[in-house]
């Protein structure tokens, strides 16, 4: 199901994290909020929210603001794994790479219905998808190299490794990406059928270095009640999203996902 540029949203941090960005560039944050009608202030409350729409606009003034048009390169440079809340310390909690992405990929809807994540495993290699569920417009470049390079960066920090991956991404190739290609996290590939990060399947079995099993369960039972809040619609795709991969690799059938949840294959569809 997608949703509209008018109803889709993302957490408010993500314009300070830009705000961040500009200022590299001599811009002040003020007057990157004025053009859209934001304050900082009501921007630093921990659940306010913003449309796509709102990115948008604040991705085309910084861009206006600063004359760079790659900022997603440098957007990832500002990504924290403590400015995504309870999900981020949920994540860096986890035992292993794979247990921390099966975090992240639940629980993404109770934070942003714009783009969701998808862990697909093919022989030997793995590979972190994200899918767009409402159109980005102007803000799709940015937001999605954004993303991509910004979880191998968050890779890194979570297992104390360099990682190798293929960055994968579904639009041609940006006229800014060979001057900035050096801020990569690995080698990037333009024009393919989906946006994905792809990597040796064996670093999924990687330790995360701050472990923490109580702290885990706490943060993934808070996290279980942000996704209860975020409304039923949003909890029954995130409890889809994780039921769909099957163990003997692929993915279930409906049928076989609706019994899981315990519903009828009519109600599973409706």
């Amino acid at each position: 199901m997608r949703s509209s540029a008018n109803d889709a949203t993302f957490p408010a941090v993500h314009a300070l994290h830009l705000a961040d960005v500009v200022e590299r560039f001599g811009v002040t944050r003020t007057d990157l909020f004025a053009g859209a009608g934001l304050s900082e202030a009501e921007l630093l409350e921990p659940d306010r929210r913003l449309g796509v729409a709102t990115i948008e606009k604040l991705v085309v003034r910084a861009r206006t603001l600063t004359g760079e048009p790659g900022l997603g390169f440098y957007l990832a440079t500002t990504m924290r794994i403590s400015g995504h809340g309870y999900l981020g310390f949920a994540a860096m909690t986890s035992g292993t790479v794979r247990e921390a992405l099966n975090t992240v990929v639940r629980f993404v809807p109770a934070r942003t219905d714009a783009l969701a994540l998808h862990v697909d495993l093919e022989g030997s290699t793995a590979s972190l998808r994200l899918e767009e569920r409402a159109p980005l417009g102007a803000a799709r470049d940015v937001v999605v190299i954004a993303v991509l390079v910004g979880i191998g960066k968050l890779g890194r920090l979570l297992t104390g490794r360099e990682l190798s991956g293929v960055l994968e991404f579904g639009f041609p190739e940006p006229d800014y990406v060979a001057r900035l290609a050096h801020l990569s996290t690995g080698p990037m590939r333009f024009g393919q059928p989906s946006h994905r990060v792809l990597f040796d399947a064996s670093v999924l079995d990687l330790p995360i270095t701050t472990h923490d099993p109580v702290a885990h369960k706490l943060a993934y039972e808070q996290c279980e009640r942000e996704l209860d809040l975020a409304g039923p619609s949003r909890r029954i795709l995130s409890r889809v999203q994780e039921l769909l991969p099957s163990e003997r690799g692929g993915f279930r059938s409906l049928d076989e996902v609706a019994r899981k949840l315990g519903v009828s294959y009519r109600t599973l569809k409706r």
